[in-house]
């Protein structure tokens, strides 16, 4: 699942202690806060998004860590959509809730809604067939060789202490050759032997909904996808009407942007407040974490010795502007897809378009799409090619076609 990536990668506070040597809260979203560990039943691990071969559906599956859900938690995936990358006119708000006997009431805005049984692998189908839902235990997709990252990045944050390495105007790390080899030799590593996916044979519990596209594309083909876990409202039932949104506990779009890219290298209760008020935040209020994403970015970019070569940065620019365009992005955490296309295997597709990159892809976020190197590579050298930490499979093979898509436990 979602919890140890890079997230706060340098700090080594009990929360991080505890994920390692306790039971594991692992995917690309987390670490999280203690308010989010807390309650495993509305912690997020996962997000996936992505256009049906036919071109009729939009998937999307949600992963949570418990391996319950919860009854006092509403569970919410947002399709925002419009004509063209960056801009969305019409949202779809697509909940689901469980009662104690593992009932569940699913609804697509107030278009279409279920009640009942949806835990067998074909799931349960809408009143009006507009969509499809199954929730229970699966395989988890994400990988990642959270140990290999950790030495690597703990060997940088040593540099950084001790003053070997040292950041310039921009917040550029400056990293000698020595220290190079080693993070990237301890990064294709799991404890001294080869690399090893942490998550192999992880068990998530997930929400997977197979949705007709006139639902979510009200606003225009291009779709961009979020989901939160809220705190159930008391009036909140199995009636026609959706119930209220509650208090948010959690949220999620694209993978690793919370986890990797704030309070990269703070301490763990600057990163906690941090994050506690990233998973809270309204769309409104997601730019306010730009400057933020920004400083991490510049982190990143030093980790391959060449400043200003991450995707989007600007190379002659030596000022903390140089990372503010792809923090922007960043910053708007939704997963974008282009649902005029049918082929879903290309991560960032949409957002690399959008600024001049070829493309035939749906962009978005399948099952089996590496999806960490890819975004760690645009990070650290602007291209999709490396697996920084030697891991670019999931143990399991999962399906983009085949309803539920992820492999059973």
């Amino acid at each position: 699942m979602n919890k140890l990536t890079a997230a706060r990668p340098f700090g080594a506070g009990l929360a991080l202690a505890a994920a390692l040597l306790g039971p594991p809260a692992l995917a690309s979203d987390h670490l999280d806060t203690p308010t989010v560990l807390a309650d495993p039943a509305a912690d997020i691990g996962d997000l996936y998004a992505w256009t049906s071969a036919d071109g009729r559906r939009l998937n999307l599956a949600l992963d949570i860590v418990g391996r319950r859900f919860s009854d006092q938690v509403q569970y919410v995936m947002l399709v925002d959509s419009g004509a063209s990358f960056g801009h969305t006119t019409a949202s779809l708000r697509i909940a689901c809730q469980f009662e104690v006997d593992g009932a569940a009431t699913c609804w697509a805005g107030t278009q279409d809604r279920l009640h009942g049984d949806v835990a067998a692998p074909r799931g349960l189908d809408s009143r009006k067939h507009r969509f499809r839902v199954f929730a229970g235990p699966r395989d988890d997709p994400y990988f990642n060789n959270v140990r290999g990252t950790r030495a690597a990045l703990d060997q940088a944050a040593a540099a950084l202490r001790s003053g070997a390495a040292t950041r310039d105007a921009s917040g550029f790390a400056h990293f000698d050759e020595a220290t190079l080899k080693a993070m990237h030799a301890a990064w294709h590593q799991t404890n001294g032997g080869p690399a090893a996916n942490f998550l192999a044979g992880w068990k998530t519990s997930a929400i997977v909904v197979s949705i007709d596209l006139p639902l979510v594309a009200a606003g225009g083909p291009v779709l961009a996808v979020w989901a939160r876990t809220e705190r159930r409202q008391p009036a909140g039932g199995h009636g026609a009407l959706p119930p209220p949104a509650g208090a948010p506990i959690d949220r999620v779009g694209r993978p690793l942007t919370a986890n990797a890219l704030l309070a990269t290298v703070g301490e763990s209760d600057i990163a906690d407040a941090l994050k506690e008020g990233y998973n809270r935040a309204d769309p409104e209020g997601w730019q306010a974490f730009a400057t933020e994403i920004g400083r991490n970015l510049a982190l990143y970019d030093g980790l391959d010795g060449v400043a200003g070569n991450q995707w989007l940065a600007q190379a002659g620019n030596d000022a903390p502007a140089r990372y503010q365009r792809l923090a922007a992005l960043l910053a708007d955490d939704r997963l974008w897809i282009d649902s005029r296309r049918t082929t879903c295997v290309d991560y960032l597709a949409v957002e690399r378009a959008a600024f001049g990159a070829p493309n035939a892809d749906c962009g978005g976020r399948s099952p089996n799409v590496d999806v960490n190197g890819v975004f760690r590579s645009l990070l650290i050298r602007g291209t999709t090619d490396t697996s920084d930490d030697g891991v670019d499979h999931d143990d399991r093979v999962h399906s983009s076609t085949d309803f539920p898509f992820l492999a059973a436990p």
